[in-house]
């Protein structure tokens, strides 16, 4: 308890790598009562860590081969696995690789979701 009664306010730390991440959740959190951020070195009452590691958009679209740009745009058209083989003459085997690795670089839940994100951070203009 403080000299007021009031009870001792929460400290926490933040482990975030990202900077500006780290920046705009120091500033958000500094004015919540009962919240104090731990100073370096001090033991912290929590720890606030990302939930999982996203690649900003910037990484995102830097990490997207020529041929995954390729079979992106064929997925936005619609195309369907056995069609974006054809038009790329490569096996289907191959664009089941490419989608999948896809939808792990764009964070994706499917093929509809890989699509609108690629679109929303400007690799491909629908």
């Amino acid at each position: 308890m403080t000299k007021e009664g009031a009870p001792e306010p929460v400290v926490i730390v933040i482990q975030i790598d990202d900077p500006g991440l780290a920046d705009r959740m120091t500033a958000l959190l500094a004015g919540v009562p009962g919240l104090r951020l731990a100073r370096t070195g001090e033991k912290a009452d929590a720890v606030l860590v990302p939930s999982r590691a996203v690649a900003s958009p910037y990484e995102q679209v830097a990490s997207l081969t020529p041929r995954e740009i390729e079979v992106l745009n064929l997925m936005a058209e619609g195309a369907s696995n056995k069609t974006i083989a054809r038009r790329l003459e490569i096996s289907v085997h191959t664009v089941k690789f490419h989608v999948g690795s896809l939808l792990d670089k764009l964070d994706a839940a499917g093929r509809t979701d890989a699509v609108a994100h690629a679109a929303r951070i400007g690799v491909i203009n629908l």
